[in-house]
């Protein structure tokens, strides 16, 4: 009994250390390094999001190749890489430009992060992957032009509801994260439009 007794006072003197520790981690990571936390997640979860597109596509046979392409997952993770910085600069942009949470406030920060950022970041997304391929600036304008529209009519149906709440509910620090955390579907989809031979 006191054997027991030990262990489990011993178990829970770990879980409290292990509680305290990574709420220290979290408010470093989320303050103090907030830009390296937000590359961070963003180029894991671009990473992420094409291995299981990747993988979707080894278990339907739309991959004939039948195995991971390692190479194609890193320039994913890269693109996230690049989307990681400039999204990080945005959100605190744009809240330092519109501040408040009223909805007049929230519509208008809506509006410009789809009209304006969203097209934008699509051509960094498939300008960096170009750049990671080889592809001469022609292939990766034409690549825009066949592609580019799947992934921003896709952002209207994705997006304007998730930006409601990211706008609404939570801090700019926080903003990189939770897109992110939304975007893993969404990564997955970039890569299947990206990688779409037909």
């Amino acid at each position: 009994m006191l054997v027991k007794s030990l262990a489990l006072s011993l178990a829970r003197l770990k879980w409290s250390t292990i509680v305290k520790s990574s709420k220290v981690a979290g408010k470093t990571m989320f303050s103090k390094y907030l830009l390296v936390t937000n590359v961070t997640i963003s180029t894991t979860l671009s990473g992420v999001g094409d291995a299981l597109q990747q993988q979707y596509e080894i278990v339907t046979g739309d991959n004939p190749n039948l195995t991971w392409d390692k190479k194609r997952t890193l320039d994913m993770s890269a693109t996230g890489t690049v989307v990681g910085v400039i999204c990080h600069f945005w959100y605190n942009w744009l809240d330092k430009r519109f501040p408040g949470k009223a909805f007049k406030i929230i519509a208008k920060k809506l509006m410009v992060d789809q009209m304006c950022f969203s097209p934008f970041l699509i051509a960094v997304f498939f300008g960096t992957v170009g750049i990671l391929e080889n592809m001469s600036t022609e292939e990766v304008l034409e690549e825009i032009k066949s592609k580019a529209w799947r992934l921003y009519a896709a952002e209207w149906v994705v997006w304007p509801p998730a930006q409601i709440i990211n706008f609404y509910l939570l801090p700019t620090r926080f903003r990189v994260l939770y897109d992110n955390t939304i975007s893993l579907g969404y990564d997955v989809y970039t890569s299947y439009v990206k990688h779409d031979k037909s």
